[in-house]
């Protein structure tokens, strides 16, 4: 089976520049607890907007109120079917690992103030991209294997547009 993922970068300008929203996940089953971006697994039928804002309230207490690339959503409507398609930041496909997943990266901004403690998550905090950039460069922070690649998109997408 194959899970689909709906994944958030949140960003703001903090006083340090640009941050975003990394958090840990409390899994009873490892002894670990790399940081990860904010999301998780689409409910059925759920759609993508609808996955992302459920799964930032729940983990963060952050209530998302842009989401770029939202202005690129069609949804067509059929007597038995509803489809929805756009353009996210970014996409990722597991191709080795313990779960296979397919899931989308959306770059968002939102409200509200972060929780101590989510919908099994701990330690969410804002981190400037730099802090970020030069912690997984001198593998400083651990990031969880599914999220590591989007993040490394992100700082490469981040540093060209800045230049």
């Amino acid at each position: 089976m194959i899970y689909v993922n709906v994944r958030a970068i949140i960003e703001r300008n903090g006083p340090n520049g640009t941050e975003i929203v990394i958090q840990k996940r409390v899994k009873s089953n490892e002894n670990k607890t790399p940081y990860e971006l904010p999301g998780g697994r689409l409910e059925e039928f759920e759609s993508f907007m609808e996955g992302l804002k459920r799964e930032v309230h729940e983990e963060t207490g952050l209530h998302i109120t842009k989401i770029l690339g939202e202005e690129t959503r069609i949804e067509t409507n059929d007597v038995d079917s509803n489809v929805e398609a756009m353009k996210p930041f970014a996409v990722y496909q597991t191709t080795n690992g313990p779960v296979d997943s397919l899931g989308a990266y959306f770059r968002c901004q939102a409200s509200g103030n972060l929780v101590k403690e989510g919908d099994d998550t701990m330690d969410i905090k804002w981190i400037p991209v730099d802090e970020l950039h030069h912690s997984l460069e001198k593998e400083l922070i651990d990031f969880s294997w599914v999220d590591k690649s989007g993040i490394m998109y992100y700082l490469k997408w981040y540093y060209a547009e800045k230049q």
